[in-house]
């Protein structure tokens, strides 16, 4: 069995590749650290499941599921991240997504995701599903947020953790205009006038708590 990890720091995928190869003996490990990457590597060779992180310089991982599964319609991805925020699990199962584990997670929630998804499954890590049916379907902040690309809908959330422009625009691999482009599309969809009402809506809609700011 082959599997994809794509994640930009090369000791968090050093780490599920040990975990992954010490629960599956015989699973073949192909790893990127970007978005494009992974897309030019399904090119060459098709794994039979991806786990990728939402944060990835240049395309985002939600982007970068989109195209993936625009070409391989029947490939499971798993999110595998540190942002656990409701509307982002949202946002990764409406681009296709068959599974969602956070970061802090134990090992072995990992590997039971993985095979649930490799057995043909979806799994989103219990804590999270939970939630979700707590907070039902959350219309109304599909309404909101749905005119968002993904991209966009990064950038979103990078501003609402307060962080600067310059950065964002580091992060992605962006130039800081195509960044201002962004905030400006972001505020009018959103309707928001300024940083404040874009920090307001995504608390609102749970995406971010106060601890999530950065300084």
């Amino acid at each position: 069995m082959k599997i994809l990890l794509v994640d930009a720091h090369p000791v968090v995928r050093e780490g599920c590749r040990h975990i992954l190869e010490a629960a599956m003996p015989g699973v073949h490990i192909s790893q990127a650290g970007s978005g494009e990457q992974a897309c030019e590597l399904l090119q060459h060779s098709i794994p039979g499941l991806v786990i990728m992180d939402i944060s990835l310089p240049g395309i985002s991982g939600l982007e970068t599921c989109r195209r993936l599964l625009q070409r391989l319609p029947q490939l499971p991805v798993l999110f595998f991240s540190a942002h656990t925020e409701l509307a982002l699990v949202r946002q990764a199962m409406a681009q296709g997504a068959r599974g969602y584990v956070g970061k802090a997670s134990e090992p072995h929630v990992m590997v039971q995701a993985v095979q649930r998804l490799l057995a043909g499954h979806p799994y989103i890590e219990q804590s999270l599903a939970t939630e979700l049916a707590c907070q039902g379907s959350g219309s109304a902040e599909d309404l909101r947020l749905k005119g968002l690309s993904a991209r966009e809908f990064e950038v979103f959330v990078m501003l609402a953790r307060g962080v600067p422009g310059t950065h964002i625009a580091e992060k992605l691999c962006i130039s800081s205009k195509t960044v201002a482009n962004y905030c400006t599309q972001v505020k009018h969809k959103l309707q928001a006038a300024n940083q404040a009402e874009l920090v307001h809506l995504a608390m609102e809609l749970g995406i971010l708590h106060t601890a999530s700011r950065v300084s």
